[in-house]
C-alpha cells in the first residue's frame, strides 16, 4: 500500500532529526560530512536522498539506509503516480 501524498524526506531530516537536536543546516552539515548547500537542497526538498546520503543519515541520525532510502521511493513514486497514464509506453514482449 502506498501514502497518497507522503512528505519529502528533507522534510522528515529537517523535523524529526535536525530541530529536535537544535541543529542547523550547516552543523548538521558538518557532522554529515556533506557541504551545507546539499544538505540545504535536501532540507528543503530540491534533491533527493541518495544511496550515500541515506548511509549518512542512518549513521548520524539512526533507522537504516534502507528507511531512507525508502521515505524518498515512497516520495517519487507518489509523485510519479499522478502523470503515470501520460507516459508513452507500449507492451514490450518476447519477438515470435
Amino acid at each position: 500500500m502506498f501514502m497518497k501524498n507522503p512528505l519529502h524526506p528533507g522534510r522528515i531530516v529537517r523535523a524529526e532529526c535536525l530541530e529536535p537536536l537544535g541543529l542547523s543546516v550547516t552543523k548538521a552539515a558538518q557532522g554529515l560530512g556533506v557541504t551545507r548547500k546539499a544538505l540545504s537542497e535536501l532540507v528543503n526538498g530540491r534533491s533527493g536522498v541518495s544511496a550515500e546520503m541515506a548511509f549518512r543519515l542512518a549513521k548520524a541520525f539512526g533507522a537504516s539506509p534502507e528507511m531512507w532510502l525508502g521515505l524518498q521511493m515512497d516520495f517519487d513514486l507518489a509523485r510519479l503516480r499522478t502523470k503515470a497514464a501520460r507516459l508513452k509506453v507500449k507492451r514490450l514482449a518476447r519477438a515470435a
